[in-house]
């Protein structure tokens, strides 16, 4: 069922089999699986995944390329209601593990807000990253262009930019290395700094030997209509010609909420096993968060292994079930 604030009562009680926190392909897939699993489940989910954002999802079996990522999130939700499954939009604040079941903070309501408790045997951590956009004094602007042909995610897009001029947004010098695996692609690159950070000297001459362009003056805007971009405008008024781009200024990635529990880490990702396990037995990572390949598709198949993983311990503890007619006759 849909919780809200009108019904949050009804589940203060239970103790959920598995609660997911994020409702993202990888979320929604754990949730379905685990409904079929005949499991109590709890979705919670802060809205806006990182999938909500594509507008067209190109490389994901069996859909028409022109789906768009919230249709994707939209189909998996009413699949899981109708398993009867809980979802709550709520934004989870904290985690604590009290032995047997972990207490789940939950922030409901961006105003007027309450903070139910709710109490679970398992959790699985899918609430995913967002990424870092070039900030510019009209924000507007980038979402206009952002999951259309101002890409995020050379995986899933790299295929959109063949041959194309392509203006590479970075954060730091650490993301400029990127152009070897963009050039794959096509070797028309204009690397922009947005004057965040100085380009080192043996760098500058790496991209020089490339062919590529360097442009350090920040970005005043993109340029194009109809959500294509086409360019951009730098604050000194100058514009620089471009087809498509790429984004790779980093991530945000949304896992403060298990601060308070040790988790063995690589890098900002959460190192799990093969079905999603991370170092604590009963809690899981899917999707973007864990270590591994940013896709949604492969998201979901995580959410199945990690609901998977987690029924069958559960029904391994539980033993067989008797045939109690048979046994009484």
């Amino acid at each position: 069922m849909q919780i809200s604030q009108k019904n949050l009562s009804e589940k203060q009680d239970l103790i959920y089999d598995v609660i997911v926190v994020g409702g993202g392909a990888g979320g929604l897939s754990a949730g379905i699986y685990l409904q079929r699993y005949r499991l109590s489940s709890l979705i919670i989910d802060k809205g806006k995944a990182r999938s909500f954002w594509m507008q067209e999802l190109h490389n994901y079996l069996g859909l028409p390329p022109d789906t768009p990522g919230r249709v994707l999130l939209q189909k998996g939700k009413e699949h899981f209601l109708s398993l009867d499954g809980d979802l709550l939009n709520g934004y989870v604040e904290q985690v604590i593990d009290e032995g047997e079941t972990f207490s789940v903070r939950v922030k409901v309501g961006r105003q007027n807000s309450v903070y139910p408790v709710f109490r679970t045997k398992y959790l699985i951590a899918a609430s995913g990253i967002i990424d870092k956009l070039p900030m510019l004094d009209d924000m507007q602007n980038v979402y206009e262009y952002a999951g259309y042909n101002l890409h995020v995610c050379m995986i899933c897009d790299g295929y959109e930019i063949i041959d194309k001029k392509c203006g590479l947004f970075v954060g730091s010098e650490a993301n400029i290395p990127l152009v070897e695996s963009v050039s794959w692609f096509t070797p028309k690159i204009t690397v922009f700094t947005h004057g965040a950070f100085t380009v080192s000297e043996e760098m500058r001459l790496r991209l020089k030997s490339l062919g590529y362009q360097l442009v350090e003056t920040p970005i005043k805007q993109f340029l194009g209509e109809n959500h294509q971009m086409n360019g951009v405008e730098l604050v000194n008024g100058e514009t620089v010609e471009l087809e498509t781009g790429l984004i790779a200024m980093g991530s945000h990635y949304h896992n403060t909420y298990l601060q308070g529990i040790t988790l063995e880490m690589q890098g900002n990702n959460l190192v799990t096993d093969k079905m999603g396990r991370t170092s604590h037995p009963r809690i899981f990572a899917i999707g973007d968060l864990k270590v591994g390949l940013n896709q949604v598709i492969v998201a979901a198949g995580d959410g199945a292994l990690a609901a998977t993983e987690i029924w069958r311990e559960i029904r391994r503890n539980a033993g067989a079930k008797p045939w109690l007619e048979n046994l009484s006759a």
